[in-house]
């Protein structure tokens, strides 16, 4: 178990941040986070109480802040029951001279929005929502890229209390209408082009085909570009943005703490993809708790991600503006192809700018920068950085290393953990404690996080899966649609009653940190001993032959056997010579299990339209079967080569 410290506060940055000043003002000791956090989860009224407080949340909090579930103590309990409460309300407070956004491209375009001008952009579309007729029932849906438009439009919609749901625009139209056609949107807001990788992509007819293609949609509103013609078979109105409504007041509907703001999706490769109902307030009060507590996001801070506007990190990332910090929406491919190689500097270049202090990142991006030798702490002014997050994936232990001795040394370096279905994170970084090399540091406020073997007992140093035992206001409301609440059961509560099981391996240390070992589903079982995938992961990207890779299980006679694929930048093919390579680094750093009995040279790896690698898609075109829901795959025509791969071609 690796445990080497890279980093840790120094006595001045401990006593000021928010956790430290929390702990202090709720009677606990700040170096003491065991107690703090076992009573976040005993005294739950009490904690999320005081989180309400200490953020400053606008609206009305009533007199409960917590009812237990007797017979179901997680399904079955509620948070403020009595509380009235508006989204947008809370992430559109502050000064009208203060900056909202900082907005960046890939054509290195920028812009600057302050909160009094986007109060105004909000008032005027949330005008044009109530004249469509929209309500606190009805959803308002949005197919567009990451730029001030799209908040606009989710703002709007949060003001008047009605719902929002939203897909990127490079997500295909069967792919769209899985998700959005679920809930039925009576308004589309829809960037008729956009631009990425260096190429303007023309999808006004794939938008028209779309709102065709659900019924409900009453209003079409055109954020950039325009539609074809209309033709007599439309049933829809068009509207320019921002003619869609007029100069008004911005009048915030407030709903109960439970009503619902987001509903996400989730990557949909075993069917059609789960449509997740968040609450309102359990996103404020969750998001601020991470933002302000374990993020120490302060007044004046810049956060940024690097996120599409479909993935559960957008709608964290806005939620830093109820912080009174403002955020870097960047539209477009973060790495870009030039005559002379991979242009890896889009990000670097806008952090700088706009002085960010807090960048959000993926463990591939980080190995795509230290593959091509890019230093940004060399080449670019990152003296505002107090904070580089990752997410997505386990991070490598040796990233550890390589952020802080090419990023920056004196900062927080975070690997988060959690989920589109908590829209936040079970294990995430703090500012009062060390950060351990290859460990996420801290269980999150609020959050009964565990590690549980196949006895339903919890267990320390040795992995299991990654369950939740007590209720915590983030939590779904429902799936949406028909037997949502049975779907939801049968997903988070089916292996044990009443206790989340998030579908991640993990392993709790005696230092309160964990190691993600990657996701249950895709565990690997040679000779029946569970094994993890992040351990492989993370020995292949120590080769800079290999771009990327993926291993899963393929089952044979009595036993499973372990394949890698892997995509190598020389052309040239797999040798015997680099796959022993391979393999002795594996066994080094992992284990003699952790060795794969196979490994194929592909041409690519399956991804989802979320940016996740596909382990099971390959598993079961190599096995003859069928994927369910290929219009949830970002590349689904790379599966043919995996249906024929040959195991004696393997190396």
């Amino acid at each position: 178990m690796q445990s080497d410290i890279v980093w840790q506060p120094d006595e001045a940055s401990f006593e000021t941040s928010n956790l430290a000043r929390f702990a202090r003002e709720n009677g606990f000791d700040a170096r003491d986070y065991d107690t703090l956090h076992r009573w976040s989860i005993a005294d739950k009224g009490a904690f999320w109480r005081a989180v309400w407080d200490f953020t400053g949340v606008i609206g009305q909090a009533g007199e409960r802040a917590f009812i237990d579930g007797a017979e179901n103590p997680m399904t079955g309990a509620v948070f403020f029951p009595d509380a009235r409460v508006n989204l947008a309300e809370n992430l559109l407070r502050g000064d009208d001279d203060a900056i909202a956004i900082h907005e960046a491209d890939e054509t290195g375009a920028r812009r600057t929005v302050r909160r009094g001008e986007l109060r105004t952009m909000v008032a005027r579309t949330a005008d044009g929502l109530r004249r469509a007729g929209v309500s606190r029932d009805d959803c308002v849906a949005g197919i567009l890229p990451n730029r001030t438009e799209a908040l606009v439009a989710l703002l709007a919609t949060a003001t008047v209390g009605a719902t929002w749901s939203s897909c990127s625009p490079d997500f295909g139209v069967t792919a769209i209408l899985d998700r959005l056609g679920q809930i039925r949107p009576k308004v589309l807001f829809a960037a008729a082009c956009y631009r990425y990788g260096g190429k303007d992509h023309d999808i006004a007819q794939r938008i028209v085909d779309i709102a065709k293609g659900m019924e409900s949609v009453e209003h079409v509103v055109v954020t950039n570009g325009s539609l074809p013609a209309a033709t007599g078979g439309e049933l829809f109105t068009r509207h320019e943005y921002p003619a869609f409504g007029h100069e008004a007041p911005l009048v915030f509907e407030r709903v109960p703490f439970c009503h619902p703001v987001y509903v996400l999706y989730t990557s949909g490769t075993t069917g059609a993809p789960k449509a997740i109902v968040h609450s309102t307030g359990g996103v404020l009060v969750q998001h601020l708790k991470e933002h302000a507590l374990h993020g120490d996001v302060r007044a004046g801070d810049v956060v940024s991600w690097y996120t599409n506007t479909a993935w559960m990190m957008y709608h964290w990332l806005i939620s830093a503006l109820a912080c009174d910090a403002a955020i870097l929406l960047y539209d477009g491919a973060p790495i870009l192809k030039t005559p002379a190689g991979l242009d890896v500097t889009p990000l670097w270049k806008a952090a700088e700018r706009t002085g960010v202090t807090h960048f959000g990142t993926s463990p591939k991006y980080l190995a795509t920068l230290a593959d091509e030798g890019y230093a940004p702490g060399r080449h670019h002014d990152l003296s505002a950085l107090k904070s580089v997050l990752s997410a997505g994936a386990p991070v490598s232990p040796h990233q550890f290393d390589w952020v802080y001795d090419h990023i920056k040394q004196d900062m927080v370096f975070a690997s988060i953990s959690g989920g589109t279905e908590i829209i936040g994170c079970f294990m995430l970084g703090s500012p009062i404690h060390p950060v351990r090399r290859g460990h996420l540091t801290v269980k999150g406020l609020g959050l009964a996080v565990n590690v549980m073997d196949d006895r339903n007992a919890p267990i320390l140093g040795r992995q299991g899966d990654l369950v939740c035992t007590e209720a915590f206001p983030s939590m779904p409301l429902t799936f949406w649609g028909e037997r949502g609440m049975q779907r939801y059961h049968d997903t988070y509560f089916s292996q044990r009653r009443e206790i989340w099981t998030h579908g991640d391996v993990a392993e709790m240390t005696p230092y309160g940190s964990a190691v993600i070992y990657g996701r249950s589903d895709t565990t690997l079982k040679p000779g029946g001993v569970r094994i993890g995938t992040a351990e492989i992961y993370a020995a292949c990207e120590l080769f800079p032959q290999i771009e990327d890779c993926l291993v899963f299980g393929a089952a044979v006679p009595g036993d499973e056997e372990i394949v890698l694929c892997v995509k190598l930048k020389d052309e040239a093919g797999l040798s015997d010579s680099f796959a022993k390579e391979v393999r002795q680094k594996i066994r080094d750093m992992a284990s003699p299990r952790h060795v794969p009995h196979r490994i194929h040279a592909v041409s690519a790896i399956p991804y989802t339209l979320n940016g996740k690698r596909v382990e099971g898609a390959a598993r079961t075109v190599l096995e003859g079967g069928v994927v369910k829901n290929m219009g949830s795959l970002a590349n689904p025509e790379c599966l043919d080569e995996y249906r024929d791969l040959d195991r004696s071609a393997a190396a």
